[in-house]
């Protein structure tokens, strides 16, 4: 039994949904807009079963999960409905990192992108290079900082999504600011983006062409970002796979830059990545891929590049 966790509507999960769907495969979606409605019945001994949906699950009987727990919409007009899909979603995270079934992807191991820091530094530990970064409420500290770089982008040190911006002379009026607000500043990278996906061991990566700082916010900007599907040298695969492994992620998103003269530089690694934008771009099989990682319940023995 593969089960789905998440809100129906989160484009990532419904491709999910709609793949296994399509392979004819028994799964559940428990639905993160109706926790207030689902049970955990425990019987005797350690036999615990899930009700949703019309369905009793024992929980001993889930092989696999795919979870994009996003902050459950909770009833407002009803106190005991908020606080039972509250009370659920706790215990459902909770299950995820210690259960036996095999999990897209544990709560514990996403937190290593809830700081971007630490994060660096066991990316850097995998072999890829990581931007000259510098995490600072001083904003002499910066300047110095920009004189030694030259370009400099700066970003949220947390997880929290945030638009990657160049540091600019207007921005110095605001620096003062970071005395209440320690931000991450980054050397410039150029070189073109590519965005590596990897599931379980297999590699999807897609170049993303735009003259735009954050290409995620290109159109905000009235700028393009063109994305295709791309060859990724087989080094480099290996070294996105063994990057995500070490990070426990059996699917990750991560963020590279292959440079002008060829080298690959790594910004970071999302632990719940958005593949659907890059999927609906590129037509890479992602959604499929990630199905049949769950049906499988493990990992292939190869390294296979996408294109």
């Amino acid at each position: 039994m593969l089960l789905f966790y998440g809100c129906p509507d989160d484009e990532p999960l419904a491709r999910a949904v709609t793949a296994a769907r399509a392979g004819g495969l028994d799964h559940l979606l428990v639905d993160q807009t109706r926790l207030a409605r689902y049970d955990l019945v425990c019987g005797p001994g350690l036999d615990a079963r899930l009700a949703a949906e019309g369905r009793e699950l024992p929980l001993a009987g889930i092989t696999a999960v795919y979870a994009r727990p996003l902050e459950p919409p909770l009833p407002r007009d009803d106190a005991s409905a908020r606080a039972r899909a509250a009370a659920f979603h706790r215990w459902f995270t909770d299950w995820l990192d210690g259960a036996d079934a095999f999990v897209v992807n544990r709560p514990r191991a996403m937190e290593s992108n809830s700081s971007k820091p630490y994060q660096a530094q066991l990316i850097a530990r995998t072999g890829f290079a990581v931007p000259d970064t510098l995490v600072s409420d001083d904003p002499e500290e910066v300047l110095e900082f920009r004189r030694q770089h030259g370009r400099v982008v700066y970003k949220s040190v947390s997880g929290i999504r945030s638009v990657v911006r160049e540091l600019q002379p207007a921005d110095e009026a605001r620096l003062p600011l970071l005395r209440a607000l320690p931000t991450q500043f980054q050397a410039y990278v150029p070189g073109r983006d590519v965005r590596v996906h990897v599931v379980g061991e297999r590699v999807f990566a897609a170049s993303v062409d735009s003259p735009a700082i954050d290409y995620r916010y290109a159109q905000r900007d009235g700028l393009s970002a063109e994305l295709a599907p791309y060859r990724l040298p087989a080094g480099v695969a290996r070294r996105a796979v063994a990057l995500a492994a070490a990070l426990g992620l059996p699917l990750a998103g991560i963020d590279l830059r292959v440079r002008p003269d060829g080298g690959w530089v790594c910004f970071e690694v999302n632990p719940m990545p958005a593949y659907s934008y890059y999927e609906s771009h590129t037509g890479l099989p992602i959604a499929a891929a990630l199905v049949e990682l769950l049906a499988a319940a493990r990992t292939g023995p190869a390294v296979r590049t996408e294109v």
